[in-house]
């Protein structure tokens, strides 16, 4: 008997939150025989979004599963989307050696910031792992504030001084305190 081949999806449900969300979602990957390799999900003031990466050595998943989620949109009011990604995707060749960094931004809150700081990593080739942002009022005056905390993978190839000083110009042009450290 030939051993069956894995497939992987990727998915992602926002809803308003609500205990049992992924309760609900985990259930209908499980009726499909599928198993969560990886997750990230947040609670973003009133709504949950979550995004999982999944597999299954079922064959002919995918109606099953198109259903199953159907009725978690209809039943629980979920947005869901998932799609099936190549072997590929699910099991990246290793790049180019990086170092793993921490950036911690926070200042009064404007627009631009996340792009900003985004666009700048961008085009240094510099990718970003993980990422929150938080927009609080200041415990003296009510002032809105933005805090921003961004995990990243600087290519060892990079001058790490010359990174510095590219987010020291910046934090001075968008008036933040912008703090990079290696982790």
């Amino acid at each position: 008997m030939e051993a069956s081949m894995k497939t992987y999806f990727i998915l992602s449900a926002i809803g308003k939150d609500r205990p049992g969300i992924v309760a609900d979602v985990s259930e209908v990957i499980y009726e499909c025989g599928g198993n969560i390799e990886d997750s990230s999900m947040s609670l973003l003031r009133n709504n949950f979004a979550l995004l999982l990466l999944f597999s299954t050595e079922r064959e002919e998943v995918n109606q099953k599963l198109s259903a199953g989620l159907k009725r978690l949109e209809w039943e629980k009011k979920l947005t869901v989307f998932f799609s099936p990604i190549p072997l590929e995707e699910a099991h990246p060749k290793a790049k180019e050696p990086t170092d793993r960094f921490e950036i911690t931004t926070s200042g009064i809150d404007h627009a631009g910031i996340v792009y900003k700081v985004c666009r700048l990593l961008a085009d240094r080739g510099v990718n970003i792992v993980d990422m929150e942002t938080h927009r609080v009022a200041s415990a003296e005056s009510g002032t809105p504030l933005f805090e921003m905390d961004i995990r990243i993978d600087v290519p060892r190839s990079m001058s790490e001084q010359g990174l510095r000083e590219d987010f020291h110009h910046l934090a001075d042009e968008l008036v933040i305190d912008l703090v990079l450290k290696r982790k």
